[in-house]
């Protein structure tokens, strides 16, 4: 940790209050400098003295949060004011009150919703993460400044977190990518997205992100002279027109690349569309903004050819967040012999563009101070839906809450015409609920297309629906397995409701009466213990399954409840062989290398969703209280539960002289000839040496498909194999699944 010195200290805060000023000036608000300086002076008084952990003074943190409210968010005087402002009452002595006095209701009011939500999202223990979570939601009818100055803190928390801990680091960039990420996606905040997507790649991956970083600085230079070229002729069509524009030029960020690549399954070098430009037109007197747009795709897809399946509009209808444009897709020649490439052009007007980098920041300016955004309104009333749910589990609601922060969508058609958006992978029931609860509740099927299917039937953009309904269909529980839309699950959920209420507490007065025949106490510690050794996370569901007899209490012995006292980082579990004893600690502050007694006495398992293997970047998951299950770092069942349960996860590598081996599965592509399977597996078991479980391969039209089961002793190996196999004549793509 820097110190620095008083003179410095001064100088550093005055520079940054500068540079915040001179972007609230260059704003196009209503400026009120004064009241920004009095909230700047109150709070740099209020945190004299205290630093940060990267030694900076305190305030340097308010002051850099404020500049992205209005720099980059492009929030006024009231959103600066309140994040000068926003740990004030949680770090010192001065009240809500105080603030109201000095400033009045609003920015107090902001400060307190800031205040309720301080610190992580996920705290200490699973209601305190759901508690803090709500409370977070709850502000956005009150005034959604509040979420967006919280998400303007995250990102600042995010591009300092070098000051931080690792498994600090690991927790916070958790919940960064299950909350955080799809929540500034939400608002409209695409920059902002964007940027704490990279972050998290950065520090969940530093290796792979440095690789990709290196890799696009190197590309970078070909591709602008490629995107220079294949401007010039749009260019002139443009100025013939008499069209005004602005042109900007951009190659996908690292972690774009490193989804597509996990996506698709292709190297770097396979990823056809690195390039974007972004075409942005002033406004015609002549014209409506969407005119404009499509008079410029014609120039453009005049110029080059279009792909026939990447046109995306969203003039007509626009993102759940606001956002208009429209996307296209064209193939840009080779130069001198070189092969072609797909760019994208992203196509918007100021204002469109302007809603797209600022969110709903800028409705407020389009919009007089409203924001009017029905899909915006929509999301949220589904929200409080959520919000307002009997009986929900914590995990269940953080769960559900990240789903319904999905902007990914379909449209869909009544049998009328009328349109309908709903999430992807949407079904027919999720579709009859979003016309009438009653319909919903009747449906037994559908029309798609004129072609009968079932409730769960999945929809496509651009299907025509019509629900098939019978007076004596009620809603099964069933149904809740497939429904994608909250929607949907609460009004099936209201329907069941007497039914689960009943069901739960017939499940605990079982769970009670076994902790009772034990001459146990009926406490939280007790219950869980039973719930963690059937593995679930659930409480009402676990006692819905305990009613319905799909567990067997009697499997529970006395012994369970022995050693009544654990820790989350610090546990035993015993494993007697003979008079020899196999015991597991975990400290938090440590890195745990795990061992090779450790994966034979089943204290440490790999987790089957993503099959980690020695040299893979991993983390640790403290499951009940008794083992640690390993997920590959970039996992999506190990981000969720860093979001949700980050009291429980723990560093962990792989112990150097560990020579287990592990099953794995490679997928191996290319051009078919004779004598290609010998040669491969030769490459397997002699030359790299390793022993093959199975394998599958099928010739289609002179390409060959193969699929390969093997025991590798680390990833390492694998990237040796990788290597030898592809340059084998014929040979592809070889990728490992799983």
């Amino acid at each position: 940790m820097h110190q620095y010195t008083k003179e410095e200290a001064d100088k550093m805060i005055l520079q940054a209050f500068d540079d915040l000023q001179i972007a609230y000036g260059a704003s196009n608000h209503k400026h009120k400098f004064e009241l920004v300086a009095k909230a700047f002076e109150f709070a740099a008084k209020a945190h004299a003295g205290v630093q940060r952990r990267n030694g900076e003074p305190y305030i340097m943190h308010p002051l850099a949060v404020a500049k992205i409210c209005v720099e980059e968010m492009g929030l006024g005087s009231t959103s600066i004011c309140s994040a000068l402002m926003h740990d004030v009452v949680e770090d010192t002595e001065f009240t809500v009150e105080d603030i109201a006095d000095m400033f009045g209701d609003t920015i107090a009011n902001i400060v307190d919703g800031l205040t309720k939500i301080s610190g992580d999202v996920f705290q200490e223990s699973v209601s305190k993460q759901a508690e803090n979570f709500q409370k977070l939601i709850l502000t956005i009818p009150s005034d959604i400044r509040v979420i967006m100055i919280k998400l303007a803190d995250r990102l600042h928390n995010m591009r300092t977190l070098d000051a931080m801990p690792a498994l600090k680091q690991q927790k916070i960039t958790g919940e960064t990518i299950f909350i955080y990420v799809p929540l500034a996606e939400r608002l409209g905040f695409f920059k902002i997205k964007t940027e704490l997507e990279n972050l998290c790649l950065k520090y969940q991956q530093p290796k792979l992100y440095q690789e990709l970083e290196e890799k696009i600085t190197k590309i970078t230079p070909k591709l602008e002279e490629k995107i220079d070229g294949f401007l010039i002729p749009i260019k002139e069509k443009l100025d013939r027109r008499g069209i005004k524009y602005n042109i900007i030029k951009r190659i996908k960020s690292p972690y774009s690349i490193y989804r597509k690549q996990e996506k698709k399954e292709v190297n770097f070098d396979e990823i056809y569309d690195l390039l974007a430009v972004r075409i942005i037109v002033q406004p015609q007197e002549d014209k409506s903004e969407e005119e404009l747009c499509w008079s410029v795709f014609g120039i453009v897809t005049s110029l080059y050819p279009e792909h026939p399946s990447r046109t995306r509009n969203w003039l007509s209808t626009p993102k759940a967040n606001g956002y208009q444009a429209l996307h296209v897709t064209v193939m840009r020649k080779g130069d001198k012999g070189e092969i072609g490439s797909w760019v994208e052009v992203q196509i918007r007007t100021e204002k469109m563009n302007e809603i797209a980098e600022r969110g709903l920041a800028a409705h407020w300016k389009y919009k007089n101070g409203i924001v009017e955004n029905s899909e915006f309104d929509e999301w949220f009333l589904s929200v409080k839906e959520l919000l307002s749910t009997e009986n929900i589990d914590t995990v269940e609601f953080v769960d559900k809450f990240q789903m319904n922060l999905d902007t990914k969508e379909i449209v869909v058609f009544t049998p009328k015409g009328d349109i309908k958006k709903l999430p992807q992978n949407a079904t027919v029931l999720d579709f009859a609920y979003s016309l009438h609860t009653d319909l919903g509740n009747r449906c037994i099927g559908g029309k798609v297309d004129s072609r009968l299917v079932p409730v769960s039937e999945v929809l496509k953009s651009g299907n025509q629906v019509e629900i098939l309904t019978s007076k004596t269909q009620q809603p099964d529980a069933s149904w809740l397995d497939f429904v994608k839309t909250h929607n949907a699950m609460s009004k099936i959920r209201s329907y069941l409701r007497p039914e689960v209420n009943e069901l739960q507490k017939e499940g605990a007065e079982k769970v009670n009466r076994l902790l009772s025949f034990y001459g146990q106490k009926v406490i939280d510690e007790n219950i869980d213990k039973v719930m963690n050794f059937f593995q679930y996370e659930k409480r009402n569901e676990f006692f819905v399954d305990v009613a319905r007899q799909k567990i067997d209490l009697t499997q529970v012995s006395k012994s369970l409840f022995q050693n009544s006292v654990t820790s989350i980082f610090s546990f035993f579990t015993k494993n007697i062989i003979g008079k020899k004893e196999h015991k597991l600690k975990i400290n938090k502050k440590e890195v745990y290398y795990i061992t090779k007694d450790d994966m034979a006495f089943n204290l440490v398992k790999l987790a089957p969703c993503c099959k980690p293997i020695k040299g893979d970047e991993i983390i640790g998951y403290i499951e009940g209280n008794n083992h640690v299950v390993v997920h590959k770092l970039d996992c999506n069942e190990a981000q969720r539960i860093k979001a949700t349960h980050g009291n429980k996860i723990v560093l962990v590598d792989w112990q150097k002289d560990m020579d287990n081996s592990y099953l794995i599965n490679l997928s191996i592509e290319g051009i078919d000839r004779q004598g290609l399977l010998r040669q491969i597996v030769k490459v397997i078991s002699e030359d790299i040496q390793i022993n093959i479980k199975n394998i599958n391969f099928s010739a289609i039209d002179g390409a060959f498909y193969g699929s390969i089961t093997l025991f590798a002793h680390s990833n390492d190996e694998i990237e040796r194999l990788t290597d030898k196999l592809l340059k084998i004549n014929s040979v592809k793509t070889v990728k490992r699944v799983g």
